[in-house]
């Protein structure tokens, strides 16, 4: 339907709707061991079936307002995406997270596409605070949230049980005001 240039190296990001399952189903075989050491995204998603479920629900949650899902493609080829796994215009709130397959890591995939959910929640429905939540021992993620300008504002202590571990949860944000500061000096630095 519609995709956004990440940058000039081929990479999109596209809405991950249910006709994508195949795909989204292969990439998560590729990247699942890794895409698992902390979360549980797509662990249900083991046929093309529950692939097309798993982004059904998405989509279903996009179409109530309360959610919605994107992928990343890299040279036409699904490696991973950012969601925003809860959306609350009512209140100004959403949590936006994200997974990538090994091989696309490190090319700052995640933090442009976070940065372009981010602009469209606070430019476009007046989001006031982005959340992001990330297992203590994902660096990646953490560092993700720091790209992204956004502040620690504390962790909670063991609270996430994930494959028969207790993991201790960041709990990181930004608000609207910091954002569009962020953004302000970014683009006066490009001139």
């Amino acid at each position: 339907m519609y995709a956004t240039t990440l940058g000039d190296d081929g990479a999109e990001l596209r809405p991950l709707d249910p006709w994508y399952a195949e795909e989204f189903l292969a990439h998560l075989d590729r990247g699942r061991e890794f895409i698992g050491q902390y979360i549980a995204f797509g662990a249900r998603a083991t046929d093309v079936d529950s692939a097309r479920d798993v982004l059904t629900d998405h989509a279903d949650k996009r179409a109530a307002d309360s959610g919605g899902l994107h992928g990343i493609w890299l040279d036409r080829k699904l490696v991973g995406g950012v969601l925003f796994r809860t959306f609350d215009a009512q209140q100004g709130t959403c949590e936006v997270g994200c997974w990538l397959e090994p091989a696309a890591a490190g090319r700052g995939l995640v933090t442009r596409a976070a940065t372009v959910l981010i602009d469209w929640a606070v430019e476009q429905r007046g989001i006031h605070r982005v959340e992001w939540y990330a297992a203590s021992g994902n660096r990646p993620s953490i560092n993700v949230a720091r790209r992204l300008g956004m502040s620690q504002d504390g962790v909670l202590r063991e609270n996430h049980l994930h494959r028969g571990v207790r993991h201790d949860t960041e709990v990181w944000s930004v608000l609207a005001p910091e954002w569009r500061a962020a953004r302000a000096r970014a683009a006066h630095n490009d001139h």
